[in-house]
């Protein structure tokens, strides 16, 4: 990012350096909140597809990600088109993802795990490692190329 021009002054100051990070963090933390939303979605079918609810750590870091994501579009604007459009689709893949698993208890099925939900966050994770994590392999990355 060239540092005379910043779109949101101040907040750029203190967040652009860590962006990446934190993107790392909350795409981890998405990743846990899935697993343990899954496990209460297991439960809470046996009640009946009105008693499954949402898990706030995995809604919360859904939306952080996305604001994340479009904020990292005004910091790096090549890696951040490819987050945001990583995180936007992980955030449809959960909506919907939610929502079979309603139609599962509903139909009386056995609740699957959300294989495209995590297939999504995997290749989000893997990107969002690479972009913070480069500085780990960029001596060998610069031997090579």
């Amino acid at each position: 990012m060239d540092p005379s021009v910043t779109l949101f002054g101040p907040v750029d100051t203190y967040l652009a350096p860590v962006i990446g990070y934190v993107m790392l963090v909350l795409i981890v933390l998405n990743m846990v909140g899935r697993g343990i939303e899954y496990n209460r979605i297991a439960g809470q079918a046996e009640e009946g597809a009105d008693a499954i609810s949402r898990n706030p750590l995995r809604v919360a870091t859904n939306f952080l990600l996305v604001v994340g994501g479009f904020y990292y579009l005004t910091v790096e604007r090549h890696a951040g088109m490819i987050v945001s459009l990583l995180v936007v689709g992980l955030f449809l893949t959960d909506f919907f993802e939610f929502e079979s698993r309603k139609v599962e208890a509903r139909q009386g099925w056995e609740i699957e795990r959300p294989w495209g939900a995590i297939g999504a966050s995997t290749v989000a994770l893997l990107y969002i490692a690479y972009q913070a994590l480069f500085f780990v392999v960029s001596p060998y990355w610069n031997a090579v190329v």
